[in-house]
């Protein structure tokens, strides 16, 4: 009589199961977090929906446009509008500094117009020459100002209101 082969893997004689694993269990199990597939059953995990931008950001970003349209705004104002003057404007001295006074542009009837434009010259002038160009094209000014702005010179020739 013949004798039963021995049940399972017939060459598997002198293998031992991995330490502290139970027979009959693969012996690395998947682990959680693992790539692959769930199991069956198992919920799907909700995909990741785009960053969204908080109330905070916003709120910070709008308040740097702002202090930013509110400084240059100031910056804008604040300039010499010299350069927009005409003749027959009247001008307001904003500085008693005689190297930057600060001229702007004022109604006639306000009560700070201090100078009336004669003679609105486009040009680089030094004292010397502002003089002269006033001389010949207004007669009875009495004040030069000159602004050089790059391409942008001219001269003023003022007088008392």
């Amino acid at each position: 009589m013949t004798t039963p082969p021995p049940q399972g893997n017939p060459f598997a004689q002198g293998q031992q199961q991995p330490h502290g694993q139970p027979q009959g269990q693969a012996p690395f199990p998947q682990q959680a977090g693992q790539p692959g597939f769930p199991p069956p059953g198992a919920p799907v995990p909700p995909q990741p929906q785009g960053r969204k931008i908080s109330f905070k950001t916003i709120k910070n970003v709008v308040i740097v446009v702002i202090f930013a349209v509110v400084a240059i705004g100031g910056y804008i104002a604040s300039r010499d509008d010299a350069n927009t003057a005409a003749v027959g404007d009247c001008m307001h001295r904003g500085s008693t500094d005689d190297n930057d006074p600060d001229l702007e542009v004022v109604d006639c009837g306000d009560a700070t117009a201090q100078y009336k434009v004669l003679a609105k010259i486009e040009g680089d002038f030094s004292e010397l020459t502002a003089q002269s160009k006033c001389e010949a094209e207004a007669k009875d000014f009495e004040y030069v100002y000159t602004e050089t702005n790059g391409s942008k010179s001219f001269l003023l020739c003022l007088k008392d209101k």
